[in-house]
């Protein structure tokens, strides 16, 4: 039997309604898929909330690649801090404006494939800037994703990229976009890693709840 992703969908925009991560927030009030870019090499291995002020502060001193390289090392390790592994986020985002600069004109990259071939920018990362910055269908595979998509039993995969993989065969095209985002809020606000708040979960009827022992 196919997983109801319709009613996954609606039950959780229902229940999320005015909720949505920074980096769906940005892309609607920046339209920056280079402000989109940055923000989600920040977010790794680094809590939603740290990543939002980090990049409250980097926008208030860039916003394009040229603003964003002369920042010297330092002040850009300062502004960013405390995100995981700030020091070498830092030089990471500066060497990744200085790529879109040079290679592509100011211009982020549309395609997963091409953003693929810059350095330090991954499949989640790839996904979320296409989806978030350009509007286009993908499908970004966070730790949230991950989890949760197991969880409720729409997949039963080992690893974020055959968790993409697998989506891609079985979640309807329409909801490719919309699906990041709310499961990242779903996992930010009720589906926790560990033990999940089942008892005021929107979705709980339809969740296989694999691998859960305990919740709240």
């Amino acid at each position: 039997m196919a997983f109801p992703f319709p009613q996954l969908v609606e039950q959780l925009q229902s229940c999320y309604r005015n909720d949505v991560p920074a980096l769906t927030r940005i892309a609607a009030e920046r339209n920056s898929p280079f402000l989109v870019l940055i923000g989600c090499l920040l977010s790794l291995r680094t809590k939603d909330e740290t990543t939002d002020k980090a990049m409250e502060r980097l926008m208030l001193k860039a916003q394009t690649p040229e603003e964003l390289i002369v920042i010297p090392t330092g002040e850009l390790e300062e502004i960013i801090y405390p995100v995981g592994f700030y020091r070498n986020k830092a030089r990471l985002i500066k060497e990744v404006a200085l790529t879109i600069m040079d290679k592509y004109g100011n211009r982020v990259p549309d395609s997963i494939d091409e953003l693929l071939t810059i350095k330090g920018i991954g499949r989640k990362t790839a996904n979320i800037v296409v989806t978030e910055g350009f509007g286009k269908a993908g499908i970004a595979v966070d730790t949230h994703v991950h989890r949760i998509s197991n969880r409720l039993g729409a997949v039963s995969t080992k690893t974020p990229d055959d968790t993409e993989s697998a989506l891609r065969k079985v979640l309807p095209r329409k909801y490719w976009r919309l699906y990041n985002p709310l499961l990242v809020t779903h996992g930010r606000r009720t589906c926790a890693p560990l033990s999940p708040f089942c008892s005021r979960c929107p979705v709980v009827g339809l969740c296989a709840r694999v691998g859960v022992t305990r919740s709240r």
